[in-house]
This record gives C-alpha cells, structure tokens and sequence, in this order.
C-alpha cells in the first residue's frame, strides 16, 4: 500500500459567475490544504461587518485547483482520492469527470479508475454556494465564515485492497467487540483482525463488507473522562495493514441519570460554532485540537457540543485522548418536514439523513463521540425525527441520540427514539438556566434575584405535583434562530422527563471589548466590529474608560456564570449543562461571551484554578441565603460536595472564616455521602459577625476538602446605621440632606441636597450583565413587539471616592449594590466623570450615570426611600450623608 500526499501548490481559478466546463487556464496559484481567502485569492473587501467578522477576501463561487501527479503501474490497484474538510466538490481525472461529493462534515472519498503508470492531471472543482441545506455553523458568517477551499488531508492510497469506514462497537457486558467496515479491491475473502497481546482472528469479507467479533480477555483498561484508555485495533487485507483506535466504554441512561461504565456523570460542557479567527476554518491536525481541548479541561469542561457542526477527525483524537465526551449535530437549524407537508423538501431530508450517516461511519469509532444529535432548536415532524433517530441507532447502537438541541421550545417534548433531553425550560415558566432574553421571558434567576447559593432546579425538572396544563394554546410568537417565527403552540401538558435533562446554552453574559485584540486578528478575517466600536466610544467621550469597563464588567459576568454553574451543581436531576460560552462568538452581533478570547485565550480575567474552584468534577459547595448580613447577624450556610471522580472519597470540608489572611472562625464538618454525585447538605453555624468598624467589611469563607479542593464566597457584613431615608432626604445624626428634583432648587433649598431625576421613562438600573449581545435582541424584540433588552453591562465604581467613604471598596458590581439598584435607574447625562454609572453596550454608547455631580450639585438615581430598612441602602445613604452634609 502506498500514500501520497497531495498537499503543496495548486495552480488556481475563481469563478464567481459558475461558468460551466473546465477552466482554459489557471492564473493563479495557492498551497493547500487552506481557503482562497487565506490565500489572499479573490477581491478585496472594504466592508466593516459589526454582527461578524469581515473576511477580508470574500469569495463564493466555483474554485478550480489543479495539478499533476505520477503514477505507477495502477491499472490493477484500488486507487483512492481523499479530501478532508472542504466543500461540494467535483473531480475530473485527465479531463474525464469521475464523481462528485457534496458532505459538510465527512472526507470525500473518490476511488479513481485503473492508472497507467505516467504523469496524470487531476482537477478539483469546490463549489460554497447552494448547498442542500443551510449547513448552520459550518458555512455561517456568523462563525468560521463561507470559506473556499479544502482544508484536511489531500491524499492518494493506493493498494491491492483499501479498507474504508472502520467501526468499533464495544460490548463490554457480552465481552467482545463488534467490527464493521468497507474493503474495495480485489481480496481473498479474509481479513486478520487482531488486538494488542491477542491471537489474530480471520473474519469473512462478504462482497465489500468486513464484519465480525473478537473477544476480549475482561482486563481491558475502560475510558472515561478521568481514564482515557485507548486500544488499537489492526485489519490485515492482503498483507495491507489497518490501524484504528477505539475505547472501551458504556455510556446508558437510568431515568434522570446519565451513566458512563455503570457511574453517575455530569456534563461540564461548553457550544462550539468551530470559531477559528486566526485562520477562518477549523484545524484538522491533532496537536491543535489538543491545545483547544486542553485549555478547556483546564477550566473544568468536559465535554463538547458542536452547534449544527461536527468537528473533523483530528478533534475527536485529541478528545480521545483527553476524556472529553463529543456531541456533534447535523448542520441543520429550521423546520423538519414529512413528506406530504407544505415545504417539504426532499433532497434536503435526503441530504441530512446521509449525512448523519456519514457522520456516524466516520467517526463513530471514537470513544469520545457519545452523543449524536439531529440539530439545534428544531421545529417540525416528529415523527420524521423519530425516524431518522431510530435508523441511525439500527446503524450505531453505541452511541445517545437526540432530537436536537431546545426543540420545539415553549412546548418541549422526549420524543420516543430519544435519549436525553437538552432544552430550556420543560414548559413557559418551568425554567432550568438562569438567564433568557427579554424576548424569551421570563428571565431566569440570576437575572432577577438577588444573589445567593442556595437555589435549584429540582422542583423544574421534576415538580413534587403537576397542576393543571402548562404552555400556551393558538398562535404564539418566538425567537427562531436570529429572527422572528409564528408557531402553532399546541396545548400540552406539562411533563416530567424520564430521560437525562442537560441545559442547553446556558450563561450568555457579556464582556466588554478588549481592544488589544484587533491586532491579533492576522488571517483572514478582521475585527474590523472592535474597529467600529473603538470609534463609537471616542464618538461618546467614552473611550477613555474603556479598560475600567473591560475589567468592572468581566467581574460581573465571571460572578453570573459563577452562580449559574453552581445552580446547576446543586440540582440532583440534571446530567449536564452546555456553555454558551467558555470563549466569545464572533458572531451574530459579536456577542463576547466568553471568560476566554475568540482564540481560546485568557483574558486576563480569572486563572483557569480559580475557574476550577465553581466549575470541575470536585466542587465544594457553600450554600448562603444571601450574601449580606448586618453585625449580629448570625452566620449560618450549608455544605455540600458535588463529586464526579470515582477515585476520590471525602469524609470532611474545613470551613474557615477569614479577615484577608486573619483567621476569624473554623469549623470542620462531615461530608454526607448519598451513593450519587450529590452529598446532603451539613449546616455550618459561625454564630453572629460583627465589624468592629463604621464601614462595611469583607469577610471570606473558605471551605476546603482533604486533598485541598478548596472554594471561597465573599461576604459583606454591614454595621447598623441610625439613618432615617424619607422622599425628603436622609437624615443622619446632626446631618441632612434634602432631597429634590432640579439643580434650581438644590441650589435654592438653603442646605445640603442631592437631585434625584424622574425615572419615568428611564432605564432601568439592571444587575446581571447583558444577556448575548444588545443588537441581535434588541432588533429580535422589535421584530417581536417585546420589551427591549436593558442592554447594560453592570455598575464601574470610583470606590475611592469620598462620597463612598463609608461605603464598599470594590470598583465593580457585587451583592453590596444589589438592594440599592433595585430602587435607581440610569440616567443618560454627558458626565465627564461619574461616580457611580452603569457600563453600556457598543452599540448604544451612552453615559449612564447612578450618582454624579453636575454644576457642582450631586445627582443619584436611586430612590432609597423604597427600601429604606435594607442595611446597604442605610449605610449608603450614611456615607453620603457624612460626606456631603
């Protein structure tokens, strides 16, 4: 058998116009693997795209690569032409046309006819206009770009026999292994199958099929996320030898739980739209994959799911390796329709059930891919997509299957050929994330509660009593991927799933721009949005601040992602969440939602140990009802140990009580195991906090296991103010301040006095940080007729200021403020330097001010009369009293 790679330099020739016939010449000329935009090939273009990168050489069309290669004496060989990763593709040999492919995900395989030994032409047609389907995330804009070109491996195999398609079903209960794959070429009706330390066994070939079992001795080493073991299996065909690996693992469900090898699992996963900025396609080499991956192990996922994608060989490799389980989708984001249906289009089907087959053969033997799904947030005939499930699992028992991602929305559904449910909510208001779009309310916990750890979604998921029927009946409007559709919402009875319940795209929070990336962008693609938004704050004035913003509201969206994994954590009925996201999206408006950069790196932010503190398969977890108390309170919470390491025992979590680094209380108390990945919850009781002080005081506690696992929550205990807050001011001792509506009369009122602004019409003053991104829900809204999106990005705070002298120090949004912006909305005034503002989005670019000074009179939003008996909100009003009167 022999290979020959193929990559190197092609001659090249565009074709926007999709002429038809081979080209007369080739002016141009490029390396491949790689896209024409890469390249450099194609017009420049000057567009400044701001809802996705701009690629900055633009092309669609027919893209013509040829070159020649030398044959030997082949007219008795199997000859087979690979390409991997690329898009519909054409192939003529010497000017004879030998086939075409059109697969998204799966290498196109060309077996060309008998070659005489000699110098042979070979010409590559690649076609990135009208697929049979949209192709989702693997041809959007909005991710990797509608590149050109062909991106993996371009080979030649040449041999007696070829063997293709290799599959490995492990049946570790009956002991064996079940091999199936594609021999083409002339064989002698055998092949020698063989595993590591074990006699080769011959199996039949039956006209082109390879299938039989092995045995296995029952010392196998098994997979899993803690103990990726892998075997290499080998094929002989006519002295032609075969290598593939493959993991010994049995991932089943029982009822809400999710079971690898017979153990309890819990997904830590993360969405991936295969966003590669650097070079605008996905990399198709191991050793990428493997720094990808490693670097999310390394803030605790541990698995993967590709949005209406399915990544290439190379990434399910390095998740092999790595213990990080797959869940690949069909490029399919819509309506699947019956035959018989309005709509219904046959070569679409036809195309997406192909391809998860070509999905399943290709890739199928990897221990990594556990999960196959028929897309995201799919509407439609479910009995199509029962049918399609139902055929692929006859194709590959081994691996769950689900409908999609969130289907059917409002009104969720397991279908009957399903084995996990990846949603939303389980009906209108039965919610299992923390965050939703106005369009999509109601919002979620973290968005509209104030900060705690003790909630969860176990009464969502499965409610103790079922009342009545849940979900809307007639006509119903809803966000249908980033626009706008009217279903039919059928009544339907609220139920309770009997299959694992994963949460699906969960988090959303945005970051501020970091303008230092715009120069990272060295490929194709351009942040040329970072560009348009750097020119919009300098616009506003705003520039200035814009690394205050970037830090104050990453702060804020760590603190919602925080509270958001840690719900998920401590909700015994759910097998998994999804991220959305570990790293920013590019797209679809250029929602950063990422802890990390659209290139997988730090921001600086948090260390991937402190990310592992909330979000790994140890966690040790503080359960608090809030997480502001006022001296003599008395400090009680809960402990409990979310673990998923079936290496690891704990008896007992230290809590201890901490002044910086000065030991204030501890306690050690045990760990009540359940035989389940929870422990019940202990109570730990440090009996009343004090201050010692006449500010607030930050306070931590630290709660650490045997092998040092640790995690720490803050907490802000607050002295007791005599302060009196009225609509007429804030009376504090011997000093007052006045409250009034105008600078006239403050100046007027012949005493110290604050303005506060009509809030009619305002916006209000939001805790949690923007759900996605402002622009693409502000126009789903509109398109809606629903509420607006706040749009804010949490408070950045001039904490040194002597208005805040008796106040909290931190610079950035925290439980101190929560009580006290719950009575305030944001003022849009052209403030050179607030104390307090509320950091806005890039698109809206506004000053929007909490309490500021304008002609030389403090202004503040907050109307603390409303909750005048909260402790922050009397020891805020203190602090300005005691400087301001």
């Amino acid at each position: 058998m022999q290979k020959i790679d193929l990559s190197g330099l092609w001659q090249v020739y565009l074709d926007a116009e999709k002429q038809p016939g081979l080209p007369a010449a080739y002016p141009d000329a490029m390396t491949l693997p790689g896209t024409t935009s890469a390249a450099g090939l194609g017009p420049e273009n000057p567009a400044r795209e701001t809802y996705f990168l701009t690629d900055a050489h633009k092309f669609e069309g027919y893209a013509w690569f040829t070159r020649t290669f030398e044959a030997g004496d082949w007219q008795d060989m199997a000859v087979l032409l690979r390409l991997e990763r690329t898009r519909k593709t054409t192939v003529w040999l010497d000017g004879k046309e030998v086939g075409s492919h059109c697969s998204l995900c799966a290498p196109h395989l060309y077996f060309l006819p008998g070659l005489a030994a000699g110098v042979h032409t070979l010409v590559i047609r690649v076609d990135n206009t009208d697929y049979p389907t949209r192709g989702g995330h693997l041809t959007s804009q909005d991710t990797q770009s509608n590149w050109n070109g062909i991106t993996g491996e371009i080979s030649l195999t040449v041999g007696k026999c070829i063997v293709t398609g290799i599959q490995v079903f492990p049946d570790i209960p009956g002991g064996r292994i079940r091999l199936r794959a594609c021999v083409t070429g002339e064989h002698s009706g055998f092949a020698s199958v063989g595993l590591p330390g074990q006699m080769e066994q011959l199996i039949p070939i039956h006209g082109q099929a390879l299938e039989g079992t092995l045995p296995l001795t029952g010392s196998e080493a098994l997979w899993d996320e803690f103990e990726p073991n892998l075997h290499t299996l080998t094929i002989d065909v006519e002295g032609d030898v075969y290598e593939t690996t493959f993991g010994l693992r049995k991932f089943e469900t029982k009822g809400r739980s999710l079971l690898c090898n017979g153990r309890e699992v819990f997904l830590r996963g993360k969405h991936d739209g295969l966003i590669f900025p650097r070079t605008g396609y996905a990399p198709t080499d191991v050793d990428s994959w493997r720094r990808v991956l490693q670097t999310a192990k390394d803030y605790g996922v541990n698995h993967y799911r590709f949005h209406t994608c399915c990544p290439p060989d190379a990434a399910f490799t390095a998740a092999d390796e790595l213990g990080i389980v797959m869940s690949p989708e069909l490029p399919f984001w819509g309506t699947i329709r019956e035959e018989g249906e309005e709509g219904y289009d046959a070569a679409e089907n036809t195309f997406l059930f192909g391809e998860g087959l070509r999905m399943l053969g290709e890739f199928g033997h990897h221990p990594s891919f556990v999960f196959m799904s028929m897309g995201n947030e799919l509407w439609g005939s479910k009995k199509e997509l029962n049918r399609m499930l139902a055929a692929y699992r006859r194709f590959d028992p081994d691996k769950l299957y689900i409908s999609g991602a969130n289907n059917f929305q409002w009104v969720p559904e397991v279908l009957q050929e399903e084995d996990v449910f990846v949603g939303v909510r389980l009906s209108g208001d039965r919610l299992i994330r923390g965050s939703y779009a106005m369009c999509d309310a109601p919002q979620g916990i973290v968005q509209v509660t104030e900060p705690e750890s003790v909630s969860d979604y176990d009464r969502m998921i499965a409610p103790e009593v079922m009342s009545g029927a849940s979900g809307k009946t007639g006509k119903i409007q809803i966000q249908y991927g980033t626009g706008v559709k009217e279903v039919d919402a059928q009544s339907a009875q609220a139920f309770i799933p009997q299959v694992p319940v994963i949460s699906h795209e969960v988090g959303q929070y945005e970051f501020y721009p970091d303008f230092n990336e715009i120069d990272r962008y060295t490929g194709p693609l351009k942040a040329r949005s970072f560009e348009v938004f750097r020119e919009r704050l300098q616009a506003a004035g705003l520039w200035e601040d814009h690394e205050r913003f970037f830090r104050a509201a990453g702060q804020l969206a760590i603190d919602c992602y925080r509270r958001e994994i840690e719900t998920f954590l401590r909700t015994s009925e759910l097998s998994g969440f999804q991220l959305l996201d570990l790293q920013d999206f590019t797209g679809q408006g250029t929602a950063l939602v990422g802890v990390l950069n659209a290139f997988m790196e730090s921001k600086g932010l948090i260390t991937p140990a402190q990310w592992r503190q909330f979000c790994a398969s140890t966690v040790v977890l503080g359960c608090f009802e809030r997480f502001v108390l006022a001296e003599g309170d008395e400090l009680t919470f809960s402990v409990q140990v979310s673990e998923c390491d079936p290496r690891r025992r704990h008896s007992a979590v230290c809590c201890e009580l901490l002044d910086g680094e000065s030991l204030l209380a501890v306690a050690t108390v045990p760990v009540q195991e359940t035989g389940r990945r929870l422990s019940r919850k202990t109570e730990v009781c440090f009996g009343q906090v004090w201050t010692h002080s006449d500010r607030p005081v930050r306070l931590t506690v630290r709660l650490t296991l045997e092998d040092g696992t640790h995690n720490t929550y803050p907490l802000w205990i607050f002295p007791q103010k005599n302060v009196q807050i009225t609509k007429d001011g804030i009376v504090s001792g011997e000093k007052r301040i006045r409250f009034v509506r105008s600078v006239a009369e403050a100046k007027a009122c012949g005493m110290p006095a604050i303005v506060i602004p009509d809030c009619k019409g305002k916006l209000p003053a939001a805790y949690a940080s923007d759900f996605w991104c402002y622009p693409m829900f502000r126009s789903i809204s509109q398109s809606m007729g629903k509420p607006l999106p706040v749009g804010t990005l949490g408070l950045c705070v001039d904490a040194q200021h002597p208005w805040l002298e008796g106040f909290v120090k931190e610079d950035c949004t925290t439980p101190a403020w929560y009580r006290i912006l719950q009575t305030a909305h944001c003022e849009n005034t052209p403030c050179a330097a607030p104390v307090v503002q509320m950091i806005d989005n890039t698109e809206r670019c506004q000053r929007l001010c909490i309490l500021w000074e304008e002609e030389g009179v403090p202004h503040l939003t907050a109307r603390l009369w409303e909750d005048a008996e909260d402790v922050t909100v009397r020891a805020f009003a203190a602090s300005l009293a005691e400087a301001m009167a």
